[in-house]
Order: structure tokens, then C-alpha cells, then sequence
């Protein structure tokens, strides 16, 4: 083949000399022969490249990660050893940062609320929350005969301790994205994800179940609930021990119940202020077998792009209270009979001097 090609050339060049076109003719042709291969080129490196690109496969990979969730319902293997006291950590130094709590009575809430211009019916308008973080409820809140009053008390209160932790945990998904989107992680990187894998409760060090695990309570399934289990915040558990969610214990500081056996039985969480509470709901939600299909439920809503509909996973809290079924239908009631949904888009503004100075 290569003879047969030179012996081409050499009779294209006769030809040339034959017909007196001389060197000129040579450098044309050359020039046109370099002219064509250099245009060529790019069309001949996008065909490749294209060919490449539809025969590699290429998958979303919240998809992947849902994918195997739902295919393998039970990759969360509960199984696992781990110290559920790693679960609490954080929430047992943010307990004993606060000891020295003040309990202020709700005349001064209400007029430091007043003073701060701070609204619910602004909030429903305009998606901001004053970043005002209360350690206790106040006694009074009980005596407060208006109903709708005592509830956008109790609401304010809340609110920005429930955005808060999910601000807390945004940040931290937002993290690990960028880690998991890494081909490779820094020491520092390794470590925060091992502190991770241990609040999680995921021994197995698996990237997938932590980012299942580690995503935001809608705001209004939080408010909810925190009503359902504190009667509006007139409780005893919410009085004396800043439960707001009546999570037990076994073996942990707690209440008793009125009815339990002296001592037999479960006690009631207690927190030395609120926002400890909202955080160990949180990390109960996100972690206990109870509730695996509740986050499946959540991590689909993900998948499809969509805001994480309170009513619908409020649908996979049945475990949450012995009344079942029961109690989903109480929470569903109490989000749409109070418009709670107005709240899970609101955002918390940033702290100031000035606003802390009031508290």
C-alpha cells in the first residue's frame, strides 16, 4: 500500500512538471493539502468526542443515591454498633453552655417583640425572621386566655430555634456536597466527616445513608408537632424541662410522667433551654429506625426537585406517638388549621450587637 501511494505521488508530480506548473504549482497544492487538514481537524475531534460521550453513561447522583435507597430498603443497617451518646454530643455542650438561663416573663417577650418590630403577619409577607433565640418559655404563656394570642406567642418563641438548626444543617449538607463532589478530601475534611458519620449514627461510613440522613425538618412539621407535644407550650415537660417534643429517655436527666411507675417506665427529656430541644428532635428524626421511611420520603421529594411537603411526610410519623395514625391526622390539622406552611420558606436574619443587647 505505501508503494503504490508514493508511486501516486510521484505521478501526480510528473504530471505537474509535464504540464510547466514548476514549484509554484507544488506550494499551492501543499498549501491546500495543510489548509484541508487543519479545518478537518476540529470536525474529526468533535466526532470523536462525541462518540465517547454517547456511549459513556452518565447518572445524576441524587438519583444514584435514591436509586439504591429505594431498591435496598434496608442499607441502613441498624445492626451496627455505635454509642448513642455520639449522637448527643453537641447537644449535651450546648446544654451545659446554658446553665445560667433567665426566664423572662411574657409582658417583657411581648414588648421585646414590640420593641424589635417583630411580626408573624410580617413574616407570612416577607419570609424574615428576627434572629431572637429565647432559652425558656415563660410561665405565663399558660394564663394567656386568647387562644390566637397564645399561639403566635408560642409560634415566635420557636421559630427562629427551629431555623436556626436547619440553617445549621444546610450548612453542613452544602459541606459535604462539595466533599462528595471531591476526587480527593483533606485530612481536615476526613475528620469533619468522621464527627459526621458519629452524630448520624452511621458506623458503615457510608455517603449515601449521611446524605439521606442529614437534611432540614420543614419548619411547619416542627412548629407542629412542638404544639401537639407542649399544648401550645403549657406543659409540665415544656415548663421544667424545655421538652418541647416529649422525646424519652431510659436512661438519661428526665421527667416523669404522672402516670408511670415510680420506678419503672420512661422519663421525658430534659434540657436546660429550648434550643437543645429542637436540636435533639432533629437528630431524632434523622436518625432513629422509626423514622428510615420518613427520610426515604424526604430524600424523594429531593430527588424530584421539589420543597419538603409537611403534610406529606408528616404521613410517616405515625411511630412518632402511640395514637398512630391518629396523631398524623392531629399534626396534619394543626398545620393547615394555623398556616404553618406560611413559615417553611422564612429565613433567619443575620445577629446583631444590638439585637442581642434587648435579650
Amino acid at each position: 500500500m505505501k508503494k503504490i501511494i508514493n508511486k501516486k505521488k510521484v505521478k501526480i508530480f510528473k504530471t505537474i512538471d509535464d504540464n510547466n506548473l514548476g514549484s509554484i504549482a507544488r506550494i499551492l497544492l501543499c498549501s491546500f493539502v495543510l489548509i484541508f487538514f487543519f479545518y478537518s481537524l476540529p470536525l474529526i475531534i468533535n466526532f470523536a468526542n462525541n462518540k465517547i460521550l454517547n456511549t459513556k453513561e452518565f447518572k445524576n447522583n441524587s438519583k444514584v443515591i435514591l436509586a439504591y435507597t429505594l431498591d435496598k430498603k434496608n442499607n441502613e443497617n441498624f445492626n451496627e454498633n455505635y454509642d448513642e451518646r455520639d449522637l448527643l454530643v453537641d447537644i449535651y455542650s450546648l446544654n451545659e453552655k446554658e446553665t445560667d438561663t433567665v426566664r423572662l416573663d411574657a409582658s417583657t417577650i411581648k414588648q421585646l417583640y414590640e420593641d424589635t418590630n417583630y411580626k408573624l403577619e410580617d413574616i407570612r409577607k416577607n419570609k424574615l425572621v428576627k434572629p431572637i433565640a429565647l432559652t425558656l418559655l415563660p410561665r405565663e404563656i399558660k394564663m394567656i386566655e386568647n387562644t390566637k394570642k397564645r399561639k403566635e406567642l408560642f409560634i415566635q418563641i420557636i421559630l427562629p430555634l427551629i431555623l436556626q438548626e436547619n440553617s445549621n444543617i444546610k450548612l453542613d449538607r452544602t459541606r459535604l456536597f462539595g466533599i462528595i463532589n471531591k476526587s480527593n478530601n483533606t485530612d481536615l475534611e476526613k475528620k469533619w466527616l468522621d464527627k459526621k458519620y458519629k452524630q448520624y449514627g452511621i458506623p458503615s461510613k457510608d455517603l449515601l445513608i449521611l446524605k439521606i440522613r442529614m437534611d432540614e425538618i420543614p419548619v411547619s412539621l416542627a412548629l407542629a408537632q412542638a404544639a401537639k407535644e407542649t399544648g401550645w407550650g403549657t406543659s409540665r415537660f415544656a415548663q421544667e424541662g424545655n421538652a418541647l417534643f416529649g422525646q424519652w429517655t431510659w436512661s438519661g436527666e428526665g421527667l416523669k410522667p404522672k402516670e408511670a411507675e415510680k420506678d419503672e417506665g420512661h422519663k421525658v427529656m430534659k434540657f436546660n433551654i429550648l434550643q437543645a430541644s429542637v436540636r435533639a428532635y432533629q437528630r431524632n428524626l434523622n436518625t432513629h429506625s422509626s423514622y428510615k421511611e420518613f427520610r426515604l420520603a424526604r430524600a424523594q421529594l429531593r430527588d424530584l426537585g421539589k420543597p419538603l411537603d409537611s403534610i406529606i411526610l408528616s404521613k410517616h410519623l405515625d411511630e412518632y406517638a402511640q395514637t398512630g395514625d391518629q396523631y398524623v391526622e392531629v399534626l396534619q390539622k394543626i398545620i393547615l388549621q394555623n398556616n404553618l406552611k406560611d413559615f417553611d420558606d422564612a429565613k433567619l436574619l443575620p445577629s446583631s450587637i444590638e439585637l442581642e443587647s434587648l435579650i
